[in-house]
Formats: structure tokens, C-alpha cells, sequence
């Protein structure tokens, strides 16, 4: 364990120092190495609790959290949540003291954390110089005169300047390594757009078939991919009447682009976030949530009473579809790889669990439905389970091939859907939400199973934005559960 500490003595009487402190996100304003920060969910910054999500001016990504605030004894505490500089366990407190003569602060700035074996020296100098002394040095400054300069543009207008931001492109189709973290500009917006700051970006499968060129069509090369994320509106263009800067928003939309930090994009496909869901929840249903509705909602109502086959039951989709399919009335039979999956799933709302690494679930659903098979399967396997799904579907079922993780089906002949009286569909989310009235009603819909406990949105993991390629890793080796996100 490193413990890492540095006081110093601040020309300001303490109740000015600690104004400024009290406020978790107010390093925005003085500190130096900070480029851009804000608390997530919208919630006061001096609410023991909150997280202030922030960028440094070198690239590296952290999130905080407030864990202790004392108004008598001048103490502020937080810890990391993530971050892309290996510090582990970090624990960081300041406090405050007058001088005897009033009018100056002692300030003591101390951690506590653990690094990689090597990097003990090199990190402790990191906080201890490029954090602690420089904030007091910027601190004396801030309060000598400078003040607190305003976060929000004039009016909440729409600023007229380019906005840095750190992005995860790809140049070329490939694996996950092709996925590297950039220093872009967002744009201010145009008529009709609007710029946010986002929070947390969700990782979807689409995702990897962009990034490996299988649905390469969906971007524009280079170019970031990801079309899932949450944010707050900085800045509002010309044209665009519902929504006002301070709005939390959410998204899942072509085009691509979602793998930023500041992104400038059509209002059309936004939506606007209720004060009770919150930035992580969101941006782990929206894509997903908005599937799973039209999949058991639209593109085929699942009734009372029927039989249900869902496959990777304990992957981000899986899991709500599940869930909702459980409550609907239907019996559901979900598909997974190993038994911590199988236990996830059954909390989640299956009734029988088949693990299978090879494809191979056929017999097992027949023996469960005693011959009659599934009224419906959602398929997000493709290509290596096409036989065994046709053999576990019931006469007249309803065959959704809605995802394609083993690869694309090859032309299915019509002759072969009449032995069952199969009904085939290969839905697209973005067909449902095209229009703005139903995007809005499928997301207050999903919303609404939220806050009723239909659905139980899991985050499995939370990446930094840099670490996008390690998210899809994880992603396509099937070793995940829930939802991945990333935070910029």
C-alpha cells in the first residue's frame, strides 16, 4: 500500500477555500490537468455519493466518488471507481485548517493506493507533483483573483466552436486491435442537431460485426463505431424546440459514431431520460431494452402459455428478453455456455436451461416440451445453429434470427420452411424506431417494464473508453454476462 501526501498553506481564509472544495466537481475550474468534467445523473455535487466522471488533459479517463463530506471538520474523502491509470484501491482525503491568523488555510491533500509492481515510484510522483502541488499552485491562483468561470455557454446557446474530444476509431476492418483511442473535435451543431458530453456508452454485437467488416455498410472508414450511449445536452442548434441544454438524453441509432466523448448528432433520434433512470441503466437497455421490446412485442407477440427458446439467455439481450418473456406468461428455455450463466439465467426469469458449447440444444428442448418443440426462438447464434433450431421448433413456430454471433445464415430455401409451416424473420431495431413516435413509444415502453421490475437491466462490466478493444474481447469470446459499457 502507497500513502502519498503534501500540505501547504493557501493565502484565502478557509470558508473561501472550502466553498470552493465542497463542490466535487469544482477541479473543473481550477485544476490544470483537468480537460472536462461533470457529475453523472444529474445530481447535486456536494451529495455524499454522487460520481464526477472527468478527462485529463493527457488523455487518461477516471471516475470519483464522493464518499465522506464534514462541513464541521473541513474533510472531503472520495475514491476511484475506474480509471485508466493503474491505481488500485485509491482513497484520497483533504483537509482543511485555519491559521492562526485567519486569514490563510493549511491544507492537507493524502491517499492511499496500490500500483503494479514497478510502477510504486513513478505513480507516487504522478500524485504527489502533478496533482497535489500543481492544485494547490492552482488553487492560490484560482482564489487570488481569477473566480469561478461558467460551465454552461451564454444562455444556453449553441456554442460556435469545435469541442475536444477522445474517440475510439478504426481505419481499417479487423479484430479488436484495429479499435484505437484518438483526440477529435465535435463540431457545434447544426440545424436540427444538438452536441452532449456522454456518460456511458453501451457495447453491442453489432458492434464487433461494424468493427470486423461484416456489416461494414454501417460505417464510414475512418470512423467510430458504437450506437448506444447517454449524455447531456451542451449544446442546442437552430430548429430544435424539445430539447434545451442541462437535458440527460439517450440513444441507440445509426449511424455509428457512439464510441466518443463529445458527440454532435441529429436531435431526431434522442430521447429524453426520466429524473428515475439512470445514466448506467440507461445506456445498458436502450439498444438492448428497445430489441428485446419489438421482439416480443411486435415482431411477434408472445402470448400466455407458450414456449419460449432464447438463445445466449445470460448475454446482455438475452437477459431482459427472458425476464419479459417470463412475465408475459410464456415458459422460457434459454441456451448458455456454462453453469454460472445457467444460475444467472434462472434468476432471470428461465424456466429450463440448456448449457451447450457446441451448438448442439436440439433434443434437449423436444425433451422439455415433450415433442411439440418452441412456439418461438430468438436466434442471435446464426449460422452453426441453424439445423438445431429447425429441429426444436414447433409446427407453425416462429423462427427470429435477430442476431448472427456465428456468422451469417446461408439462403434458407422456401421448401424447407413448408415442412414445419415455419415463419422466418430477420428483424432490424432501427426499422422499428425510424419513426420518431414509435422510438418514443418503444422507449417509454421499456422505461415503464423498468420501473415496474419487469426488467433488470445487469451491467456486467464497465470499461474505460480506451479500452474498447479489450471490451470487445471479452464481447466475442463469450465469457461475458449482462451488458458491457463504456465510460468516457
Amino acid at each position: 500500500m502507497i500513502r502519498v501526501s503534501r500540505s501547504s498553506i493557501i493565502d484565502a481564509p478557509i470558508d473561501r477555500v472550502w466553498e470552493v472544495l465542497r463542490d466535487f466537481n469544482s477541479h473543473i475550474d481550477w485544476h490544470p490537468a483537468i480537460a472536462e468534467s461533470e457529475i453523472e445523473n444529474g445530481e447535486p455535487s456536494d451529495q455524499v455519493g454522487c460520481v464526477r466522471a472527468f478527462r485529463l488533459k493527457d488523455g487518461n479517463v477516471l471516475r470519483e466518488q464522493l464518499i465522506a463530506l464534514s462541513d464541521e471538520e473541513c474533510i472531503s474523502t472520495y475514491c476511484i471507481l475506474d480509471s485508466t491509470i493503474p491505481l488500485k484501491r485509491y482513497v484520497a482525503s483533504i483537509r482543511l485548517k485555519p491559521v492562526t491568523d485567519g486569514a490563510r488555510t493549511y491544507w492537507h491533500w493524502e491517499s492511499t493506493f496500490d500500483a503494479p509492481p514497478g510502477r510504486e515510484r513513478e505513480l507516487a510522483e504522478q500524485v504527489g507533483s502533478g496533482v497535489y502541488e500543481a492544485g494547490f499552485k492552482a488553487m492560490a491562483s484560482y482564489l487570488g483573483g481569477k473566480g469561478r468561470t461558467s460551465r454552461v455557454g451564454k444562455n444556453g446557446s449553441a456554442g460556435t466552436e469545435q469541442r475536444e474530444s477522445w474517440s475510439v476509431v478504426l481505419d481499417r476492418h479487423g479484430g479488436p486491435d484495429v479499435l484505437r483511442l484518438v483526440k477529435t473535435q465535435a463540431p457545434p451543431p447544426a440545424a436540427g442537431q444538438v452536441r452532449l458530453r456522454q456518460s456511458a456508452i453501451g457495447v453491442n454485437y453489432i458492434d464487433v460485426y461494424i468493427r470486423s467488416g461484416q456489416y461494414a455498410q454501417l460505417i464510414e472508414l475512418p470512423g467510430a463505431p458504437g450506437m448506444e450511449a447517454v449524455g447531456v445536452i451542451t449544446d442546442v442548434g437552430a430548429g430544435v424546440t424539445d430539447l434545451v441544454v442541462g437535458d440527460r438524453v439517450a440513444y441507440a441509432c445509426v449511424p455509428t459514431g457512439a464510441y466518443t466523448s463529445v458527440r454532435t448528432m441529429d436531435s431526431a433520434q434522442l430521447i429524453r431520460l426520466p429524473d428515475d433512470i439512470a445514466d448506467e441503466d440507461a445506456a445498458a437497455i436502450m439498444f438492448k431494452g428497445m430489441t428485446a421490446e419489438y421482439l416480443l412485442h411486435r415482431t411477434h407477440q408472445v402470448k400466455a402459455g407458450e414456449t419460449v427458446l432464447v438463445h445466449a439467455a445470460a448475454g446482455g439481450v438475452g437477459l431482459l428478453l427472458c425476464q419479459w418473456a417470463s412475465k408475459l406468461g410464456a415458459t422460457v428455455i434459454g441456451t448458455v455456455s456454462n453453469e454460472n450463466k445457467a444460475r444467472l439465467a434462472r434468476d432471470h426469469g428461465c424456466a429450463h436451461v440448456i448449457v451447450t458449447g457446441d451448438y448442439r440444444f436440439a433434443d434437449d428442448v423436444m425433451r422439455i416440451t415433450r415433442g411439440q418443440g418452441a412456439n418461438v426462438i430468438y436466434d442471435g447464434l446464426g449460422r452453426a445453429a441453424f439445423d438445431q433450431n429447425f429441429t426444436a421448433l414447433a409446427l407453425c413456430g416462429h423462427w427470429i434470427s435477430y442476431g448472427e454471433a456465428s456468422g451469417a445464415h446461408d439462403p434458407v430455401a422456401l421448401a424447407k420452411l413448408s415442412e414445419k409451416s415455419v415463419t422466418l424473420s430477420r428483424p432490424v431495431l432501427f426499422h422499428y424506431t425510424a419513426d420518431p413516435q414509435n422510438l418514443r413509444s418503444m422507449a417509454a415502453h421499456v422505461f415503464d417494464a423498468l420501473r415496474k421490475g419487469v426488467i433488470r437491466p445487469l451491467v456486467g462490466a464497465r470499461y474505460p473508453l480506451g479500452s474498447a478493444a479489450e471490451a470487445h474481447r471479452a464481447l466475442e469470446s463469450r465469457a461475458t454476462t449482462g451488458s458491457l459499457i463504456l465510460i468516457p
